[in-house]
């Protein structure tokens, strides 16, 4: 019997659900303009998935893509709009959006691309200005 904790998410009106399974690799903040822009916020909460922890179990029909970039494959749901999560494949990672896995204890532990930040977070968590070396940024730590 798996012990494993798994999640349940949805997009906004329920059409779409998913599954995550296990823990994320990562939580934290993006601020790249990007981001902002697509989640019409000042600051994205994320969480980072390895593919095979994320499972669509209802309305896969109804998810929409949009890659502005080959880094980031944004999906919706095409019924409300609902954004539910981002594919990264140079990184083999998919962010699920934390907002949409509302059982998930969200623990943020990093700000990603700080440099363009447009609400600073004095939090004391690491603010890279880009994203982590070893996921092929520069890992360059900003001031807080």
């Amino acid at each position: 019997m798996s012990t494993e904790r798994s999640y349940t998410g949805s997009c906004f009106c329920g059409a779409v659900e998913f599954t995550v399974s296990g823990e994320p690799v990562a939580m934290g903040y993006c601020h790249c303009a990007s981001c902002r822009h697509w989640s019409a916020g000042p600051v994205n909460a994320f969480t980072l998935w390895k593919p095979e922890a994320v499972q669509v179990t209802r309305g896969a029909d109804n998810i929409g893509t949009y890659n502005k970039t080959v880094q980031s494959y944004r999906k919706w749901c095409k019924n409300c709009g609902g954004h539910l999560f981002t594919e990264h494949p140079g990184m083999g990672l998919i962010d699920v959006y934390a907002a949409v896995i509302p059982d998930l204890e969200y623990c943020p532990g990093v700000h990603v691309h700080y440099q363009e930040s447009v609400l600073r977070i004095k939090d004391g968590l690491p603010k890279l200005k880009d994203i982590p070396l070893e996921s092929g940024g520069s890992g360059i730590v900003l001031d807080e």
